[in-house]
Parts: C-alpha cells; sequence; structure tokens
C-alpha cells in the first residue's frame, strides 16, 4: 500500500443484487471494507458476484438492498458520474474518432475544467502512463497495451477518490499482460488512491493486491493478504482456487486423518475436513510423516522446476513441484512425502476448481 494514502474508503454493507428472474441473488449479503489507499482485488470464477459488486460500487447496477460507503457517504443511489469514481474497463471503451489526448481530456470537458488546467493534467497524466509522445494518436493507431493505458489516464485525470478497474487486462497476451500489471501497481504506488480490481486471474490477483476478497455464489469465501490466502485458506474451494493443491477428504482424530484408504499426520480440530498440501511442500521421496506410493501419470517441465503429476495407489491424484536433478517420466513409481506440518486443514466444501481426494476416482 502507498506509503501515504490519499483515496476514499469504500464499504459494502450487506450489499445485495437480485436479478429479475434469477433462482438466487448475484450479490447476497456482501460485507466488504477497502480501506483508503489500499489495492483490494475481487477475484473469483465467472459468475461469482464479483464483476456485479464492481458495477453496484460503480453505479452501473442498481442495487437492491444494502449500503455502499465512500468514506462516510452512502453513495448507494447515486448516479455515475456523481460519485468521483474512476473506472477502467477490459475493452478500453476509448472514443475511436479522439485522439488519445482527447480521450483523456474528456472526463475534464465533463466537468468543466478549464483549458490551461486540463491541458496540464492531460500532459501530466499522459506521461505518467508513458504515453505523452502519443498524445495525437487515434486508438486505431495504438496497441492493445497503449490503449489501456490510455484508458487508465483518463480514469485518473480528474483525481478520482477511487479506480475502479474490470477486468483490464484480460484482453491482452500474457507477455503484454504482465507488463501492465507492472505499470498497474507503479501507478497505484504513485497516484496513493484506492484501488478496487476484478479479475478472475490468480497470478494477477496475487502479484497486485494488498489484500484479496474471494467471491463464490455471489458471497465472499475469504478476505486476506495473498500469502494469508494461500498459505492459511479456510476452506477447501479457497484453497484450490488460489494455487495449486493436492486435496485429501476425510476426519480428522487426533491428528490423524482417516480418508477411508490411508492415514495421514495433520494439525487440525477433530472432525470432516480437508487436507490441502501445496505442489511445493510435496517431495518425491520418503520425507516427512506422510509417504504414499503413486505412479507418475505426467512430468511437465516448467524451467525452474518440474510438475510431477501422480496417482495414488490409494486413489485420487496429487502433484509435487520438483526442483531435483533425478529423472522421471509417465509410468515410474515413486514415493511422494511430506511433513505433517506443510499440510492446512480447511472446512470440506469442494467447488468447481476443487482438486482431486483420495475419496474421488482415479481417472482412467
Amino acid at each position: 500500500m502507498p506509503e501515504t494514502p490519499t483515496g476514499a474508503s469504500i464499504r459494502a454493507e450487506a450489499l445485495t443484487k437480485v436479478f429479475k428472474g434469477a433462482p438466487a441473488p448475484a450479490v447476497d449479503a456482501v460485507d466488504l471494507h477497502v480501506r483508503p489507499g489500499e489495492f483490494m482485488t475481487l477475484l473469483g470464477p465467472s459468475g461469482s458476484g464479483k464483476t456485479t459488486t464492481l458495477n453496484m460500487i460503480a453505479g452501473f447496477e442498481a442495487v437492491t438492498s444494502g449500503r455502499i460507503l465512500l468514506d462516510d457517504t452512502d453513495i448507494a443511489r447515486l448516479p455515475p458520474h456523481r460519485r468521483d469514481l474512476g473506472m477502467v474497463f477490459q475493452s478500453y471503451a476509448l472514443f475511436p474518432h479522439m485522439t488519445a489526448a482527447e480521450n483523456v481530456a474528456f472526463p475534464l470537458r465533463q466537468r468543466k475544467v478549464a483549458k490551461p488546467e486540463a491541458a496540464r493534467r492531460v500532459r501530466e497524466a499522459l506521461e505518467l502512463v508513458h504515453l505523452d509522445a502519443h498524445g495525437d494518436r487515434l486508438p486505431s493507431q495504438l496497441s492493445g497495451g497503449q490503449q489501456q493505458r490510455v484508458a487508465l489516464a483518463r480514469a485518473f485525470v480528474f483525481a478520482p477518490r477511487a479506480m475502479l478497474l474490470d477486468e483490464p487486462l484480460g484482453a491482452l497476451d500474457k507477455k503484454l499482460r504482465e507488463s501492465l500489471q507492472l505499470e498497474i501497481a507503479r501507478l497505484h504506488s504513485e497516484l496513493g488512491i484506492t484501488f478496487v480490481f476484478v479479475t478472475h486471474d490468480q497470478e494477477e490477483a496475487l502479484a497486485l493486491s494488498d489484500r484479496i476478497a474471494v467471491f463464490r455464489d455471489g458471497r465472499i469465501e475469504q478476505v486476506g493478504t495473498p500469502a494469508e490466502l494461500y498459505e492459511t485458506p479456510v476452506s477447501r474451494f479457497v484453497a484450490t482456487f488460489l494455487g495449486d493443491s493436492t486435496v485429501f477428504s476425510g476426519t480428522l482424530r487426533g491428528g490423524l486423518l482417516d480418508t477411508g484408504s490411508a492415514h495421514l499426520r495433520a494439525a487440525g480440530p477433530d472432525g470432516a475436513c480437508a487436507l490441502v498440501v501445496r505442489p511445493e511442500r510435496m517431495h518425491l521421496g520418503a520425507e516427512g510423516e506422510n509417504t504414499l506410493s503413486a505412479t507418475v501419470t505426467d512430468v511437465v517441465y516448467q524451467g525452474a522446476f518440474r510438475r510431477v503429476l501422480v496417482a495414488f495407489d490409494a486413489g485420487g491424484t496429487g502433484q509435487v513441484r520438483d526442483t531435483g536433478t533425478t529423472p522421471v517420466q509417465a509410468g515410474d513409481r515413486v514415493e511422494v512425502g511430506w511433513a505433517a506440518e506443510a499440510g492446512v486443514v480447511v472446512a470440506d466444501t469442494p467447488g468447481a476448481a476443487a482438486a482431486q481426494s483420495l475419496d474421488d476416482p482415479v481417472p482412467a
């Protein structure tokens, strides 16, 4: 977060959106507090409610019930142009007949800012996104990344109290997307205002965010820093949506998880649960309190490491992030081990992204 944040706080209280004819609310009594100057990411699969939540904050979707507080003011019934929020879309939404400078100047014209002051602000905004030499170009003369930087400049040129970004990098290729992630992080640091960012890309969320709110079925499953969500997820859904995992379902009693076909050491309260183990915490070889025999089903070379996919003899599948040099290939017999403290016990609430557990059949 910037050292001297100047943005507004945004607070959603019991925020709800029900679309006519829908079987369930798109957003269901969501409570969320975005701190001044914070970079908050709303993360979740398609249809989880994250974009609808952002659109209600922006004023593009009417609120069914609940409140949206910008600092201490309820803005839930204000039109979008009176909310003092900058907005960036995936589609850029630039005026094709206007130059880059004219696009950036548009919100200043709407606010009747004097021409000399508007010219200064436009020049500074284009400099901040490294497009000061491209102000006279039309959108059709700019690359996709340049168009998105113009859209960013247009969103912050009028000094909004917060920036809302709806999948702004979704239309770009991987290399350009990663480059613009760095640009967005730099802009957030330099501007010092509040950013609310929507994405379904977990790596993007981990790279950019101060905190992440994970959405599922119209509700927030967990809010935390990237490290908190990755290291201490509260549910199987969060664990498997945010990063790769091997998941074992069963019943924990006295530090021993009974999956029905194996017994694994784990720390947590007794009862039905899931044990989540990240691939970098697993090892090829009988290392740690837990060891399972398995057959290698695939090996994916990824430069600094290999993803070794395995089918356990006890049932289910898993993966190991292996940095060793011992050659393994599909069909090899291996032992997979990990320390008891390497796993995290969570509520067993599988979602669409959930990994297979020992209770699941091994695919043919």
